[in-house]
């Protein structure tokens, strides 16, 4: 099997001999084009002079640790092409997240598989090496042969992660586009270990990475980052790319991103949203209030509505399932007058009349009341969420337990 690899190491620096055994260079660099095939190296380029030339995959004939022999010698001058990905200069010591892993790890070689196809033999990316054998070879690269270097790394445990299961990051924003296929797997994990894995990362690859992802799911991550990290994500973004993430987060959580920018950008990304959008409300309660830890999205009934009713407008509200535990009551002019636990609908009939099943007695707070007391408030009647309500006794918003943790964790 050892046969069959070659590592990127090795690779550069390998002669490269014409039909007529005839050294025309060295390998400079290879590089893959993951639009067209995320694994293949499509084309090597290789150090002639002061002249680079690019060789394609089909003009190979054989490649070993003796070198690259040619079976096509219609070589042209090297162009960077957006497209490309090239290894040496756009992978190694670059971060990379191991999505197994939970975290972001530095390349330090890169693994090919050389495979014959038809009557040539090409390279495929197998695996990316960040362990401290991939260390080994890079020192002692150059200064010992190569076959060498192989018999002497066998004691080194091997520590390397497969191609498929890499995630690029990549801040350039002139390469981005080819690196959309491997930043599509960041939304296959969990939305707060992708938080714990932006956190280590440096401003200019947390931005690339936000620039590619979903804005639903860059939503759903950002809204786990701590929120001074938030502001310098947000403020490193083009304004309708924030502005379209700052949309898809609970108003809640949209007005505090908000109100940790600078009012210039704020107002900018603001600007940029649907006018009508809640986050602007919220933005005028201060932070450490009712008002600015309240969430405006919940489910408030007639006074007079049946368990009927409440099935329907749980339905109708599918989005909002995951952290609902209360259905609230208000009467014509929207005052709150009770509220119902979830859980008690579907051991009644649909026929039940929704204050019969209301709490005997609704905790409740003024929109202007203060963080801390919110907090006794959760902590003294073990509350798994809390209507907030303004002077006319109108419900306006609703905190929710989340929020309380999420305040305790900052201080």
């Amino acid at each position: 099997m050892a046969e069959t690899l070659l590592f990127l190491t090795e690779l550069l620096g390998l002669p490269v001999y014409d039909l007529k055994g005839r050294r025309i260079g060295r390998i400079r660099d290879s590089a893959i084009v993951p639009l067209i095939d995320p694994f293949r190296v499509d084309r090597f380029l290789v150090g002639a002079g002061a002249t680079w030339l690019t060789v394609r995959h089909d003009q190979i004939q054989s490649i070993s640790l003796e070198g690259i022999r040619l079976s096509d010698e219609l070589l042209t001058p090297y162009h960077d092409d957006e497209y490309m990905l090239r290894i040496a200069r756009d992978l190694l010591d670059q971060q990379i997240i191991d999505v197994n892993g939970r975290k972001v790890v530095r390349v330090n070689d890169v693994t090919f598989e050389v495979r014959g196809e038809h009557d040539h033999e090409i390279l495929r990316v197998l695996e990316v090496d960040v362990g401290i054998r991939s260390i080994f070879r890079r020192v002692f690269q150059g200064a010992l042969p190569r076959t060498w270097i192989r018999r002497l790394q066998r004691p080194i445990p091997p520590k390397s992660i497969r191609w498929e299961f890499c995630n690029i990051v990549e801040p350039d924003p002139q390469r981005r586009l080819r690196l959309n296929i491997s930043h599509a797997k960041l939304e296959q994990i969990h939305p707060a270990d992708l938080a714990e894995i932006v956190e280590e990362l440096s401003p200019e690859s947390r931005e690339a990475i936000f620039e590619t992802i979903d804005n639903e799911y860059a939503a759903e991550a950002l809204s786990e980052v701590d929120p001074k990290m938030q502001a310098s994500i947000l403020e490193s973004l083009e304004t309708e790319k924030a502005a379209d993430i700052i949309e898809e987060m609970s108003p809640n959580e949209a007005a505090d991103a908000l109100a940790e920018l600078e009012e210039e950008t704020s107002k900018e990304i603001l600007e940029e949203m649907e006018p009508e959008s809640e986050v602007r409300e919220l933005l005028e309660f201060k932070e450490n209030t009712a008002g600015g830890m309240m969430n405006t999205e919940y489910i408030a009934l007639s006074e007079n509505s049946r368990v009927a009713d409440a099935l329907i407008a749980l339905k109708g509200n599918q989005d909002q399932l995951e952290g609902l535990n209360t259905l609230f009551l208000i009467d014509a002019d929207g005052v709150l007058t009770g509220g119902v636990s979830i859980a008690r609908l579907f051991v009644a009939s649909e026929s039940t009349p929704l204050k019969s099943l209301a709490f005997d007695n609704l905790i409740k707070a003024p929109v202007h009341e203060s963080e801390n007391r919110v907090t006794e408030l959760f902590d003294k009647y073990s509350l798994l969420s809390l209507p907030v309500v303004d002077d006319d006794g109108k419900l306006v918003g609703v905190i929710a337990a989340d929020d309380i943790i999420s305040v305790l964790r900052r201080r």
